[in-house]
């Protein structure tokens, strides 16, 4: 493990790190109106905008996971960080359909190393009873990210255009990479030549992987539904002016940003207290997802105020079951497996955002409404609810040679 200032130092700087990620990738859902306009595209294309970014997103990741064991989340992460970044600001030039859909899949193959390397990271440098505050941060970061992009892009965008926001936010995020390189890093333990850690074979085996894989799926096809739709929802369905949209959104962004933090710090309190992960974990992730079947039906059976009231109540309760989502798998996987554990989950988890926005798009533009959309994200979180607490068993941290032992006997 780390010192505590180094820990605390990498905490922050990975947490910048999916920061940006998260504002460089919902640039897109915030210019939806303009592009549309300007590209003459129709809610079906936009949905399939929205889902490229994980034509590249989510079957690479699985790669950078073993990438990041090998070579060190060091580097993977820096080139990572600079194919994405270029890839936004060369979102600004785009003419038409094929060229956003390809720039968005090269968006993902940039952006798919970031959670492997930061669980990598946090896995070595940062104690287990205090790893829900570091994934507090690290969610307060990605989760804010939409927050900040969503307003700051919405009013720049109202005012100078789509185009040089991404052009100017993609340069801006190269600046990450100065201090990354200055960084003490952990490096990557290798016996014998080879990665230390369970094979790919022992991981596939361990059925708290597909537990949280099917729980991670069902929390983020509610997360990528509302980042994908929702400014487009705000404006089309609702009449909201953008910048009204860009305010009431980057609330909703805010409320969960601010109690995923919460929640990272209350479970490590509760883990002082006694508990075991295995209760704290279990308890957060499946009254967050009972929480958020009640807001889906809010938010498709009320008017406009008891939309927006759900709206807000959803993200506060999904908000507080995001430092699980990567802390569950940094006990269970522990330093040795961490990046590739994460790399598997991670991966899986992110079929939904190949398939919400699409989805979303396709029954948006078939029915004239977003009903069946949210009806849809309701179901999915019953089963998100099956897999942390009843797939998933304890989180505790497997031995790894006693597992490998089993495989090969």
């Amino acid at each position: 493990m780390a010192d505590a200032r180094q820990a605390s130092r990498l905490v922050m700087l990975v947490s910048t790190a999916v920061f940006i990620n998260y504002v460089d990738r919902g640039n897109l859902s915030t210019a939806a109106t303009l592009v549309q306009q300007q590209l003459s595209l129709n809610e079906a294309q936009l949905g399939i905008l929205f889902s490229a970014f994980y034509y590249g997103y989510v079957p690479i990741m699985p790669l950078m996971g073993v990438f990041a064991e090998r070579f060190g989340a060091k580097p993977v992460f820096a080139v990572g960080l600079a194919l994405w970044s270029v890839a936004t600001m060369l979102t600004g030039f785009a003419g038409g359909f094929i060229s956003l859909l390809l720039l968005r899949i090269l968006l993902g193959i940039g952006e798919s190393g970031a959670f492997p390397c930061a669980s990598k990271v946090l896995a070595a440098a940062v104690e287990p009873h205090r790893l829900g505050v570091a994934n507090g941060i690290l969610s307060f970061g990605y989760l804010v990210g939409p927050a900040v992009g969503t307003f700051l892009g919405g009013l720049l965008m109202a005012r100078i255009g789509w185009r040089p926001v991404f052009f100017l936010f993609g340069l801006a995020s190269l600046l990450w990479l100065i201090p990354w390189m200055r960084a003490d890093v952990p490096k990557p333990v290798h016996v014998a030549g080879q990665v230390a850690g369970p094979s790919l074979r022992t991981l596939l085996r361990e059925r708290a992987l597909w537990g949280a894989s099917i729980g991670h799926f069902a929390s983020n096809y509610g997360y990528y539904f509302i980042v994908s739709w929702l400014p487009f929802y705000l404006v089309k369905a609702r009449g909201y002016s953008l910048d009204t949209m860009s305010l009431l959104a980057s609330m909703a962004y805010l409320l969960n940003a601010g109690s995923a933090f919460g929640m990272g710090a209350l479970a490590d309190r509760w883990l002082r207290r006694g508990a075991s992960p295995t209760l704290v974990y279990k308890s957060i992730m499946g009254v967050s997802h009972a929480g958020a079947v009640l807001c889906m039906i809010g938010m498709m059976t009320l008017g406009e105020t008891g939309s927006i009231v759900s709206l807000f109540a959803f993200e506060i309760i999904a908000g507080a079951s995001y430092p699980g989502l990567f802390a569950i798998p940094q006990i269970i996987a522990g330093p040795e497996a961490a990046g590739r554990w994460v790399g598997l989950q991670n991966a899986a988890g992110n079929v939904a955002g190949l398939i919400a926005p699409t989805v979303t798009g396709f029954l948006v533009y078939s029915t004239g409404h977003f009903e069946l959309a949210f009806g849809l994200v309701a179901a999915l979180n019953v089963l998100g609810c099956l897999g942390w607490v009843w797939v998933m068993p304890a989180v505790t941290l497997i031995n790894w040679q006693q597992r490998a032992s089993k495989v090969s006997a």
